[in-house]
């Protein structure tokens, strides 16, 4: 039962440093991300062994193995959501009086915002452009949303912002 419990663990903690290991690669974070992958390898190689070990006499520990895996990948997530690491683009576009609005009021909250001017299909609208720490995010769509102004909000993942404001390394 030891074992079961140790393969489980293990690969749970294993999988949880690989979907860590990944985010942080894809975010420019080389160093960091190979020592994680020296612990995560060093992890597999000695939970296989101990897979491998009668796997025909106890096929259980495939399942155990398995299990943790499934275990890991949720959990990887759950942790990369709670380090938010990196930086998103926020885009907006709205109305030009509500544009100009909206821009003040994430500048009171010390978001750096570009405005460009845009066009619609009806009215010409202001398109609101921010960098910010992907761990301001939700504060920042909490803001929006309780300003009662309404917009287009897209959001994507950056890899890397060169001078701004508010976002340096």
């Amino acid at each position: 039962m030891l074992t079961y419990m140790f393969i489980f663990f293990a690969k749970i903690i294993e999988v949880s440093l690989m979907t860590i290991r990944t985010v942080l690669i894809t975010r420019g974070e080389k160093l960091y991300g190979s020592l994680i992958g020296f612990i995560e390898v060093s992890i597999w190689l000695y939970v296989i062994g101990k897979v491998l070990v009668n796997i025909d006499k106890d096929p259980i520990k495939m399942v155990v193995y398995a299990l943790g895996f499934t275990c890991g990948n949720y959990i990887g997530c759950i942790l990369e959501e709670k380090l938010a690491l990196g930086i998103v683009t926020i885009n907006l576009i709205s109305s030009e009086e509500d544009g100009k609005k909206l821009a003040e009021l994430l500048r009171e909250q010390q978001v750096g915002v570009t405005v460009v001017e845009a066009e619609g299909l009806k009215e010409d609208k202001k398109m609101l452009i921010a960098h910010v720490k992907r761990k301001r995010k939700n504060e920042i769509l909490r803001i929006i949303e309780n300003s009662d102004i309404k917009a287009v909000i897209s959001i994507v993942d950056t890899k890397t912002v060169y001078g701004g404001y508010g976002i340096k390394k």
